[in-house]
């Protein structure tokens, strides 16, 4: 772009999307026309002239100034080779070295347990999965609920009913005070 405009073209980042044109749209033209005091399908054309790369097939102007540019064969399959030859595919590592705790489902014992536990839990592993492939190490955790209401009530009730028994016929001591437990 520096090459095909006369002003400085630094800090503009055009958007450069999918396109049902071509292989890819940019909105260069557009993005830049204050800055050079031109018409952006005028921008788009100079910026088209010299964009003259062996991956570009071609290019053209859609719209009010739209850069449509479509890749040659050639460059897509190269690109496809080396991924398809790489351990990873080509996919980096940018969270190398991050710690990141990944809360499986966490359901209260005291409740019954439904779809929902499943669901969370296999988005969780998802989860981990992907990070772990970035680079992060992933913390598996798996939280059992909230056993303290339970227990609370039952330390206050045998401390308010300390007289009160145990009763199972099928269990050694099957009558004895809870107080004996």
């Amino acid at each position: 772009m520096t090459v095909a405009l006369p002003v400085d073209v630094a800090g503009a980042d055009p958007l450069i999307r999918r396109s049902d044109h071509a292989d890819f749209q940019s909105d260069v033209a557009l993005s830049l026309t204050k800055r050079v005091g031109r018409p952006p399908r005028e921008i788009g054309a100079l910026v088209e002239e010299h964009l003259d790369d062996e991956v570009i097939a071609s290019t053209r102007l859609s719209g009010p100034g739209f850069v449509n540019i479509t890749l040659t064969n050639a460059s897509i399959w190269s690109q496809l080779a080396v991924r398809a030859n790489a351990d990873r595919l080509g996919v980096a590592t940018p969270l190398d070295g991050e710690r990141v705790v990944i809360d499986y489902s966490s359901p209260n014992v005291a409740k019954q347990m439904h779809v929902g536990h499943l669901r969370t839990t296999i988005i969780g592993d998802a989860l981990a999965r992907i990070l772990s492939f970035l680079g992060a190490q992933v913390i598996r955790q798996n939280h059992l609920g909230d056993w303290g209401t339970q227990f609370g009530m039952l330390i206050q009730y045998i401390d308010e009913h300390p007289d009160a028994r145990w009763h199972h016929t099928d269990l050694p001591g099957a009558d004895a005070s809870i107080a004996a437990l």
